[in-house]
């Protein structure tokens, strides 16, 4: 991987972390369903703008349903969830949450897909687990049991996060990467906008809040899916996927900055352990797989 490509890298990390900051900062005026629709409606405009100029088709008569399919599996859901979790979850504890997709997509894999499931695999599932039984149970045991629907709701965001991946790959070139993201967010916000009626915004939100909720749909959704579409044309998708050890680092950072989010001796633990058995499962860690 050369340096443009390690600096795009880090860039998307931080970008990706900063999200669940301006989640933080943003849904109390908003609440999570009017913050959501902000977001992906802002990102498939951006996105819209994007495709004039880089004359990238959308197809979206043909392909609606699949694109309706990963709106709601990558997007409108997960981003839902997630925003729901950020009224009482510090940002660092999202972000070290998010990470778990890969390992939620291993398990689906064994289970659905009746992937063989490897002894290497088996240790980074039960190490990654046991990292969010460290970052879950020290916070239930700090806050009480009312904390239980907010972190539900943070790990059902990257449950959704790999099976929307399952899908995909399992209808490979359909479309392109860019209209993936394209289509995703117009079908993401067609699905959002009608749930509006049922939990309008809270309060008037002021400039602050404005400008976190456009940064959130410009910068780290649309941006950042062209950011990363790059990224997969330069080094492949396995070692584009590897801003997902990034992310948690750049999520806990900014939210000690900005937040003055503490970080504990379970906050480390807990995200050491889950990046650890990600490694473990991805292969990067233990002995190397065998080409077939």
């Amino acid at each position: 991987m050369d340096a443009a490509s390690i600096t795009r890298l880090f860039c998307l990390a931080a970008i990706w972390g900063a999200s669940f900051l301006f989640m933080r900062v943003s849904v109390p005026a908003f609440g999570p369903v009017a913050l959501i629709m902000f977001r992906v409606g802002i990102a498939a405009l951006f996105l819209w703008i994007a495709s004039r100029f880089v004359k990238q088709p959308l197809q979206l008569g043909r392909l609606w349903k699949y694109f309706l399919t990963i709106g709601v599996l990558n997007s409108a859901l997960p981003f839902i969830l997630f925003a729901y979790a950020a009224q009482s979850l510090p940002a660092s504890l999202l972000a070290i949450l998010n990470a778990t997709s890969p390992l939620f997509g291993a398990a689906i894999g064994a289970l659905w897909m009746r992937t063989p499931l490897t002894g290497a695999v088996a240790l980074g599932l039960a190490c990654g687990l046991s990292g969010v039984g460290v970052l879950v149970g020290h916070k239930l045991a700090f806050n009480g049991a009312g904390e239980w629907p907010a972190i539900a709701a943070g790990l059902l965001a990257p449950l959704s996060y790999s099976v929307a991946s399952l899908y995909t790959k399992a209808r490979p070139g359909l479309a392109t990467p860019f209209a993936n993201a394209h289509g995703s967010m117009w079908m993401a916000t067609l699905v959002v906008l009608p749930l509006i009626l049922l939990a309008p915004i809270r309060a008037a939100p002021d400039a602050g809040d404005w400008a976190a909720v456009s940064l959130l749909g410009v910068i780290c959704t649309g941006a950042a899916y062209l950011l990363y579409f790059r990224l997969i044309d330069d080094v492949g998708p396995t070692r584009a996927l590897s801003v997902t050890f990034l992310i948690p680092v750049f999520g806990v950072l900014w939210g000690a900055i900005f937040l003055d989010e503490a970080v504990g001796w379970y906050t480390l633990l807990g995200g050491a352990l889950i990046l650890t058995g990600i490694a473990i499962t991805a292969g990067i860690l233990g002995p190397r797989r065998q080409a077939a």
